[in-house]
């Protein structure tokens, strides 16, 4: 799937409530931010921005081969940091920009090219992100792994902690759920510049704070998120110390620089 021109922006804050300092935690002997910037690269990207609120962070930035920019520590999200440099930028409404989370170091630069290449071939919509099914019950019920659900053009129409789709009748009679339409969110976005300013705009959504969920601002404001569903294994982040230590055995076993 060939792309036009795309930027991709990783937002990376140290103060993080279940793993304070992460970015910069070292796996396989190298802070994550930097494992994180070498999968971007990997990417057709045109250019890779780290947007952090630590001079620390934009040093490592700068020495993995990413432009810095600092953005203020009391901006609430990671969207609110892409949402800055956007501004400071001053991007064109239609410039296309992907968020990479800077806790994600195993996703493959290829993903990036085709998030950004489903926002493309879609002018229409303001946003695109991507799912990957869901394989056992377990997973479906983990309230750390979000789930999604589109309607047939593949829109989103929601996310959730909660297991859904919810198969009612399996649960009533003691059966295994249906996984065929099971999907776990990616946490990847492609943003048009011009709508990232007016989501970042808005005030919290109801459902956003219930669930912590920042992509249900986007639909709260009748966004249109396409999604793309991918058939690889993707690994989860870095939330917690049990996943630096999972990310040290997964990345001792794989070639990733």
């Amino acid at each position: 799937m060939s792309t036009e021109p795309f930027i991709v922006v990783i937002p990376a804050r140290m103060a993080s409530s279940r793993l304070p300092g992460k970015p910069l935690i070292a796996i396989a002997g190298r802070p994550l931010i930097a494992h994180v910037i070498a999968r971007a690269r990997e990417s057709a990207a045109e250019r890779v921005i780290v947007a952090s609120e630590d001079q620390r962070v934009l040093e490592v930035a700068l020495q993995s081969g990413a432009e810095a920019r600092w953005t203020d520590a009391a901006l609430a999200s990671g969207t609110d940091r892409i949402a800055a440099v956007a501004l400071e930028e001053e991007w064109s409404d239609d410039t296309c920009v992907v968020n990479l989370q800077g806790d994600e170091p195993l996703t493959p630069g290829s993903l990036l090219n085709d998030l950004a290449a489903l926002l493309q071939a879609h002018p229409g919509a303001d946003m695109a992100t991507l799912g990957i099914p869901m394989r056992s019950a377990a997973d479906l019920e983990d309230p750390n792994q979000v789930k999604l659900v589109t309607d047939a053009r593949g829109r989103a129409l929601y996310f959730s902690r909660a297991p859904i789709p919810w198969d009612r009748e399996a649960r009533r009679s003691g059966q295994p759920p249906d996984l065929t339409l099971a999907r776990r969110h990616l946490g990847l976005y492609a943003y048009r510049a011009g709508f990232l300013r007016r989501l970042t705009a808005e005030p919290p959504a109801a459902l956003e704070r219930m669930e912590q969920l920042e992509q249900l601002r986007a639909l709260a404001i009748g966004a249109w998120i396409q999604v793309g569903i991918v058939d690889i294994a993707v690994p989860q982040g870095v939330d917690t110390p049990e996943d630096v230590d999972r990310l040290e055995r997964l990345m001792a076993a794989t070639v990733l620089v």
